[in-house]
């Protein structure tokens, strides 16, 4: 059926909102979670102190995406609502276990696992289900959706400082349940009007028979070549991408003490990745084809500069400065991932490459981040480990410049192919007009021979 565009669907927009909100809100704001986990968990004799911690909330982001392949053949086969109710319940269960942790291990499964996962069931169908309600005005629906998580990000942090200040980490991480059971509820506005794999397979009788499994999963994406680049040119930029994420507060704790506050940092790369994504987003309309990409090279240079040059700034002026750009272009990234995957891999396929995009950027932004705690528990400081972050934004750019070229060399074979199979077409549908031809004029002389 055709989107109505709007009358329910404001309401999903705004449930949809809140999901960007809460889940990445919580997530961006996990450097003020980390420093206080430093000081709740740790000891001074402990020479791993920033590696071990810092997997809590690197492996929390990491599974978010990490789990998408996933949740794409769930959301096809039990609907968007089912899937995003389950997904905020588990959520919800993960981080009320998280605030009853005596130790650093358990966080692991309770936060980094069951809370993150439930986070990415809850999250992707948000995205598939405006598709439902929205088609005209889908692009501006998802520019005030996504702006919902530089929302949170740009207040959340503040709320963690005034709460773990007051009530300490474990009761922070129960009030946060409340927008996790907020979010359980958003969920069950998510009604479809397309129907899903389950009600197409069972038909009016109601019986569910799997698919096939080329149908639940479209590896057919890997065969297109500019798709394959960028879907390992983007995870190979992703190293570092995390990296000012977790470990930024606490490096300007160790340079600056408690004279700065360290929360504006986060309220800077919020507030401009939120406008990051308003304008950019504008201009790849602008921007032809798969040439969009050179708006992420752009912005994976820019984001690997930032990073180098965070060691670099001796005035808290500076990082706040550093942090504007960074937010900006870290917006522009984002928003562009969905119309570069439409250029890649039309319509029919976008979802599931989005999906298997979104697993591969899984394992370097889980790895980013604790490997930076290394090198501060090893060297003393972070200067180190913001430099090396810089260098993966800055290869991965460098790989994705490949991509129009081989795109636009992809299309000139397939034009090419086109036109070589419609040429033996035409040759084969004139060789039967000129056998049709030859038959009914030998016919009348073969009845003519017989006549005589």
């Amino acid at each position: 059926p055709e989107p109505p565009e709007g009358g329910w669907g404001w309401v999903v927009m705004l449930a949809a909102m809140w999901c960007n909100g809460a889940v990445f809100g919580i997530q961006n704001s996990c450097g003020v979670l980390f420093v206080s986990m430093l000081q709740l968990f740790g000891s001074s004799d402990d020479k791993q102190l920033a590696f071990k911690t810092a997997w809590v909330s690197s492996l929390s982001m990491g599974m978010v995406f990490f789990c998408s392949p996933i949740v794409s053949i769930f959301t096809d086969l039990f609907g968007c609502r089912k899937v995003a109710v389950v997904g905020a319940a588990v959520g919800l269960i993960g981080l009320l276990l998280s605030s009853f942790v005596s130790t650093i291990e358990p966080l692991y499964f309770t936060y980094g696992i069951l809370f993150a996962c439930g986070c990415s069931f809850a999250y992707q169908p948000s995205l598939v289900i405006l598709g439902h309600y929205f088609k005209k005005r889908l692009g501006l629906v998802n520019g005030i959706v996504t702006a919902g998580s530089s929302l949170f990000t740009v207040s959340l942090p503040f709320l963690l400082r005034v709460l773990i200040d007051s009530v300490d980490l474990y009761n922070t991480l129960r009030v946060l349940c409340v927008l996790l059971f907020v979010l359980f509820l958003a969920g069950f506005t998510y009604k479809p009007l397309i129907p899903n794999t389950k009600d197409k397979e069972g038909g009016k009788k109601g019986k569910f028979k799997i698919p096939p499994a080329k149908k639940i999963c479209n590896f057919s994406v890997f065969k297109v070549l500019s798709y394959r680049i960028w879907a390992f040119g983007i995870p190979a930029a992703l190293f570092g991408y995390f990296v000012p994420y977790v470990h930024l507060m606490k490096h300007v704790k160790d340079r600056f003490g408690d004279s700065v506050p360290e929360e504006v940092l986060l309220l800077c790369l919020g507030i401009t990745s939120g406008v990051g994504r308003l304008i950019f987003g504008r201009v790849a309309d602008y921007i032809p084809g798969a040439k969009k990409i050179y708006l992420q090279v752009a912005s994976f240079f820019f984001i690997g500069l930032m990073s180098m040059m965070i060691p670099l700034c001796k005035a808290f002026g500076a990082l706040v400065a550093v942090c504007l750009f960074m937010g900006l272009f870290d917006g522009c990234f984002i928003c562009i991932m969905a119309p570069i995957a439409f250029e890649l891999v039309g319509a029919q396929d976008v979802s599931q490459a989005i999906g298997f995009l979104l697993g591969l950027m899984s394992v370097p932004m889980t790895v980013g981040p604790p490997i930076a705690g290394l090198l501060r528990d090893k060297l003393g400081n972070y200067d180190v480990a913001f430099y090396l972050a810089g260098v993966p934004p800055l290869i991965g750019g460098a790989i994705l410049c490949f991509i129009p070229w081989v795109h636009e060399r992809q299309k000139l074979k397939e034009r090419a192919r086109a036109k070589h199979v419609d040429g033996e077409t035409t040759e084969k549908m004139l060789e039967n007009e000129s056998t049709l031809v030859s038959d009914t004029t030998e016919k009348p002389v073969k009845e003519l021979d017989s006549d005589f």
